[in-house]
């Protein structure tokens, strides 16, 4: 139930920060990475999900992975949340370059390129975690990791052409996903 609880609250953000991200003063450079995003992960939660009650793969001491993974996902969420308040209106959920942008390399961003996305990537293992299953965790896993990649690779593509050598500079000086490493 508590699993139920806290998806329904992290699904329900996704959808809201959807709605509210709009932007009409912008171009969009998505490249459907959106779509390819959403279908992926998707995917990958609904295997999971069916793998989670095979034995084969069941993670030991479950409950205390099942609290593990809870609150993984409270701590992804919360970083997501704390890079998207740190872009605040430059923000959205589409890849986009708005007339004014600017390149933000402070908080979060001053580690990492994709805060928001190591956010969310915490919450996915996480997830993978509360399932309490280590195929669930590993398509989880691939499916996140495949959706972020390509959408890293639009987003990073969109930022070079805008900010050039700025934002060439600014990769080099920062990782993408998971600091120091990645």
């Amino acid at each position: 139930m508590l699993l139920a609880i806290i998806s329904a609250v992290w699904v329900g953000s996704e959808v809201m920060l959807g709605i509210i991200s709009r932007r009409g003063d912008s171009s969009t450079h998505d490249r459907g990475s959106l779509r390819v995003l959403w279908a992926l992960l998707f995917v990958a939660i609904f295997v999971a999900a069916q793998l989670r009650a095979m034995p084969l793969g069941r993670m030991p001491q479950r409950n205390t992975m099942f609290w593990i993974g809870i609150a993984l996902i409270a701590i992804g969420i919360i970083v997501r949340a704390s890079a998207i308040f740190t872009l605040r209106r430059f923000f959205t959920v589409a890849v986009t370059i708005q007339d004014s942008h600017e390149l933000i390399d402070r908080g979060l961003y001053k580690i990492v390129r994709h805060p928001s996305y190591s956010g969310a990537l915490v919450s996915f293992i996480g997830l993978g975690f509360a399932f309490g299953n280590w195929m669930s965790l590993a398509v989880i896993l691939a499916g996140a990791l495949i959706g972020f990649a390509y959408r890293i690779r639009v987003e990073e593509a969109a930022l070079t052409s805008h900010f050039g050598d700025r934002y060439r500079a600014y990769a080099t000086r920062t990782k993408r996903l998971i600091p120091g490493i990645y």
